[in-house]
């Protein structure tokens, strides 16, 4: 598998855990990244610290997930040796059966570093800015405004 598509699969692991609700597996995913936010000045790192944040900020329903599905698209790598940066854009798409109706809720892009261990890429930095937002009043915990 190329180096590209090794990188392009951590990505899209985020979306598919974020969905599946699994906090403690994007924890350890993103364990060794630098994770920012546009417009706060936090940076968080650590499995530990990224499960806690996102089981503190978003919904969970009875099956254990926040009924979302993430979409990644434009997704951009570039890959230098043993370092590289991707760029994407995320839809989050939201459905709550007898409280909300299948759309998006919110949406942006995702600037990324990662570096190649022993074989392996992994995360080493990740940057989220949200461009548009709709109704997340079923998705998070806080308010973003």
């Amino acid at each position: 598998m190329s180096d590209e598509q090794q990188i392009a699969n951590l990505i899209y692991t985020y979306a598919e855990l974020m969905d599946a609700g699994d906090f403690a597996g994007v924890g350890k995913l993103l364990d060794r990244a630098a994770v920012t936010f546009e417009g706060f000045d936090v940076v968080r790192t650590g499995a530990p610290v990224l499960n806690a944040l996102y089981s503190a900020t978003t919904r969970r329903y009875d099956d254990g997930t926040p009924r979302t599905k993430h979409v990644t698209t434009n997704v951009q790598i570039e890959v230098s040796g043993t370092t590289a940066r991707a760029r994407s854009y995320f839809t989050v798409l939201q459905a709550v059966p007898g409280a909300l109706a299948l759309q998006p809720i919110i949406a942006g892009r995702y600037r990324d570093a990662f570096t190649e261990v022993d074989g392996a890429w992994q995360f080493s930095a990740r940057h989220v800015v949200v461009d548009l937002m709709g109704d997340l009043s079923a998705h998070l915990l806080m308010d973003l405004d």
